[in-house]
């Protein structure tokens, strides 16, 4: 705790004074360039991996970066998804999973999460991945097993933010894009999505033309 606390008096005392100009500008309001939403685990930190600004992410955070579908449980990361689109307007959805993902890890093996019923409840939300990683990719095994859940994951969140009535307005309007990356702790590598191609590339290796959005 003591090293949090000296974190934000060097905040306060250096970096706050640096960009005063930009937090009276945020104080009045806010516009955020994306809705990003990821997993809860403390190695993930979206503004250092897109080197983004005070008031550049909207961000939503919970275990397994998941996005229940519209009307099975509204609660928080509904609310948050719906002023994003109705009142924020962002222009981008981006779905960000990772490596080594301990949601992921209870997917394929729920029985390491029996005794933490709303760990295993929470699970639930990704039903659609489990059952694709058992009908499609009985041949992987290990770690290409557990990369392969958390990008049809990132996928099957994806399908779900089109269910909610604010996403699919904006969609329908042109007003958003969806994104899906799926980030390497170990080598700070980012694969993104494709929605052509149906598959995860690289980012450092694309060209920008082949990094399309979904509308």
């Amino acid at each position: 705790m003591e090293k949090l606390v000296k974190g934000f008096l060097k905040f306060h005392g250096e970096v706050f004074g640096r960009k005063k100009d930009l937090f009276i500008r945020l104080s009045q309001k806010q516009e955020p360039r994306a809705l990003f939403i990821t997993c809860s685990d403390s190695r993930v930190d979206p503004t250092l991996m897109t080197q983004a600004e005070p008031g550049e992410l909207f961000i939503l955070r919970n275990a397994g970066n998941m996005v229940p579908p519209y009307g099975s449980m509204q609660g928080g990361s509904t609310a948050t998804i719906e002023y994003a689109m109705a009142v924020l307007k962002v222009p981008h959805i981006i779905v960000c999973g990772h490596t080594d993902c301990a949601v992921m890890k209870a997917l394929l093996h729920p029985e390491e999460v029996q005794e933490l019923p709303a760990v295993r409840e929470w699970v639930g939300q990704a039903e659609t991945t489990r059952r694709l990683m058992r009908e499609h990719y009985t041949d992987l095994e290990g770690n290409d097993r557990l990369i392969k859940t958390t990008q049809e994951n990132v996928r099957a969140q994806l399908d779900h933010l089109r269910t909610h009535p604010s996403v699919a307005l904006q969609l329908r309007r042109g007003k958003v894009d969806l994104h899906g990356w799926v980030y390497s702790i170990l080598t700070g590598d980012l694969w993104v999505y494709d929605f052509e191609s149906e598959q995860f590339t690289p980012l450092v290796n694309e060209a920008p033309p082949r990094l399309k959005a979904a509308r």
